[in-house]
């Protein structure tokens, strides 16, 4: 065998080793309640939740926290009686609000949701709680997960195959970053927020408040105040309409 068919075969076995070994290690299929279908993860339920805490971490130390009790509660008594009703009640959740004046949310892997000053401001109790309800959606339907693993290259793969857990979580971290901060799927963004509907209901929320906050996100956006929260997302017409539907159904 020349040097040349030997690197090949090297890398050849090196590949099927590491995809036997990942795959024998960590690959589980499971039936998903939220996605209502079965689905195979590589990623454990204990890697998302490392992941989605180094995370936190560093929005925590890039921005500053409200602390006022009086913001902190009113967003926890919203945010616990969604989680618990949620398709992943068993993660421990944390809920934060950042001091800024976007209107934004998002969640992090394994339960982590931050929320803007400028969006809690500005919506309503039940607004606020299908907000939640949207973000909780996403971790409950493992979107972030699911995007990882579909952007996982050879050399992810081979890294936690053979155990470089420090490369592979900042090869993983910057891949989780991207999705969250530039938006999901239409797909992944029509089914939170008919997530959010069946959590606002579960809960005792008025699951039409999901149409009243996005009329109001989408007011904003027209007076040329910029959000995040419907940054790469369907059109507010189009959320607005599958929120009806999907009320309708649960009726």
């Amino acid at each position: 065998m020349d040097h040349k068919n030997k690197f090949m075969f090297m890398i050849g076995f090196r590949f099927v080793l590491a995809l036997s070994l990942f795959l024998g290690s960590g690959c589980v299929t499971v039936y998903n309640p939220a996605t209502q279908r079965n689905e195979m993860y590589f990623i454990s339920e204990d890697s998302e939740l490392a992941m989605g805490k180094k995370l936190a971490d560093e929005v925590i130390k890039e921005n500053k926290l409200i602390e006022d009790n009086t913001v902190v509660s009113a967003l926890l008594q919203v945010a616990h009686e969604i989680a618990r009703v949620c398709d992943r009640s068993n993660l421990t959740y944390h809920f934060y609000v950042i001091d800024n004046e976007e209107m934004n949310a998002f969640a992090l892997p394994g339960g982590y949701i931050f929320v803007h000053k400028g969006l809690f401001d500005k919506v309503s109790r039940d607004e606020l709680a299908f907000v939640l309800a949207h973000e909780i959606g996403h971790v409950s339907a493992r979107h972030s997960v699911k995007r990882l693993q579909a952007a996982m290259g050879v050399n992810l793969l081979l890294n936690l195959a053979f155990g470089n857990n420090a490369q592979s979580m900042q090869q993983a971290l910057g891949i989780v970053y991207n999705v969250v901060s530039k938006g999901y799927s239409r797909q992944d963004e029509y089914l939170a927020d008919t997530l959010a509907v069946k959590y606002t209901h579960r809960a005792g929320f008025d699951p039409y408040a999901g149409v009243s906050l996005m009329e109001k996100l989408q007011k904003e956006g027209a007076q040329g105040h910029p959000f995040v929260f419907l940054n790469s997302h369907p059109k507010s017409s189009d959320r607005i309409a599958n929120i009806q539907d999907k009320i309708l159904q649960i009726r």
